[in-house]
């Protein structure tokens, strides 16, 4: 019987061990939390109709582009020569 009750206890011991090891640890507190960014003013293509951010937009004839191609492209087809 008192070899049992070692047992038990032993097998607790082990238990609380293993369960203590196998937990997520808490996830450490930032010295400065990340404020969100603001959002950013999207432009429509005036060749494909995609939007992107203001800041990526080509400029052109007739508006604004997503990529040198369409910029070109729009404008061949409203300057033909």
């Amino acid at each position: 019987m008192k070899y049992l009750l070692l047992l038990a206890v032993l097998a607790l011991f082990v238990f609380i061990i293993g369960f203590k090891r196998g937990r997520p640890r808490e996830p450490e507190v930032r010295s400065k939390p990340r404020s969100p960014e603001a959002p950013k003013a999207m432009l429509r293509c005036a060749e494909c109709g995609m939007h992107l951010p203001a800041d990526e937009s080509l400029p052109g004839k007739g508006g604004v582009f997503c990529s040198v191609g369409h910029r070109t492209s729009f404008e061949n087809r409203q300057d033909p020569l």
